[in-house]
């Protein structure tokens, strides 16, 4: 597995990561045993940065990764971890918080469960608008002097708040939405503002939620707690009109003689980012990895931009409640 620096600011960190969300929440049934397996096998093969959120559960999948730490000499991981989505202590999700106060509560909390004693990477969740980013930045800030977090990172915000957020500290990275499916920060200033301060780019949902899988074919494959059930971009029309582009992804894929997510993944590490697709199967996990060894050539560009430019895929990609958290 090939290592990058995250930035000119973060830590140095495999060309794919692995998203842990969906091993606790949010798509249908999981399975600790083979969850932990996938964590393993992702480490034998090189891969270093784990990416979780106190929110993923809440606190079940920090709680999980904890477990795939014991053990493990704790230099070789590369843990990120989220915050600015107050829970209390009994996990019920409240609102957007990115108070100091609340942020080292729940970075103490964080610690707990993940059984270490620092973060390598702490983000800011989402941006609270009740609370200047400064002070939010600033108290992780002090997180950083006191050795409880190595590097910051911001979710999901403007170009303007990364550039505030980041003169009160430098960020190593921003995490946000990006794939074949979503290209949004091309334009609006966000891909722009990390080339130039120098911030590394950690795409979330590099597949498209998995639909750039090419496995999902109706909302019907998904079970009935799936949250992809309310995804817009899954929804009546949009999702036969997406179907569309994943279609054509499909056709270039076969021509190539890869996996739609294979070509999918090597777009966007193409791009420059880390993708961090998530899995909770040792077999998806071997298919993505292998997407690392996958060589894009202009032409192989050009298809791809001709079949999924920027405003092909229709609906948005969270619900309004969702979507009112973003670009923060």
């Amino acid at each position: 597995m090939e290592l990058r620096a995250l930035g000119s600011q973060g830590p140095t960190v495999s060309t794919q990561g692995l998203g842990l969300m969906g091993m606790s929440v949010f798509y249908g049934a999981t399975d600790d045993t083979e969850s932990l397996a996938t964590i393993d096998r992702a480490l034998e093969l090189g891969v270093n940065l784990l990416d979780t959120a106190e929110s993923y559960g809440p606190f079940i999948n920090e709680q999980l990764l904890g477990k795939a730490l014991a053990g493990r000499r704790r230099e070789d991981i590369v843990v990120a971890d989220k915050t600015g989505v107050e829970i209390t202590d009994e996990g019920q999700i409240v609102d957007l918080n990115g108070r100091p106060d609340y942020i080292r509560r729940a970075l103490d909390r964080s610690l707990r469960h993940l059984n270490t004693d620092y973060v390598d990477l702490y983000y800011m969740h989402r941006i609270d608008p009740k609370v200047p980013v400064e002070e939010s930045i600033g108290a992780i800030a002090e997180l950083v002097a006191e050795g409880k977090v190595r590097h910051i990172g911001v979710s999901e915000a403007t170009a303007q708040t990364i550039r505030r957020a980041h003169a009160v500290h430098p960020l190593a990275a921003v995490q946000t939405e990006y794939s074949l499916f979503e290209r949004g920060i091309e334009h609006n200033g966000v891909s722009e503002t990390l080339q130039e301060l120098g911030i590394g780019l950690v795409a979330y949902s590099p597949l498209g939620r998995g639909f750039l899988s090419g496995a999902i074919t109706s909302p019907d494959d998904f079970a009935a707690d799936d949250w992809r059930r309310s995804d817009p971009r899954f929804q009546g029309e949009n999702f036969d009109r997406n179907l569309d582009v994943v279609r054509e992804v499909r056709r270039i894929a076969s021509e190539k003689h890869v996996t739609p997510s294979q070509l999918a993944l090597a777009w966007v590490q193409h791009q420059g980012a880390v993708a961090i697709p998530g899995t909770k199967r040792r077999s998806y996990l071997e298919e993505n990895i292998a997407a690392t060894e996958v060589t894009l050539t202009a032409a192989d560009i050009a298809a791809i931009e001709q079949v999924a430019p920027h405003g092909a895929v229709n609906g948005d990609r969270y619900s309004p409640e969702g979507m009112a958290t973003l670009n923060g």
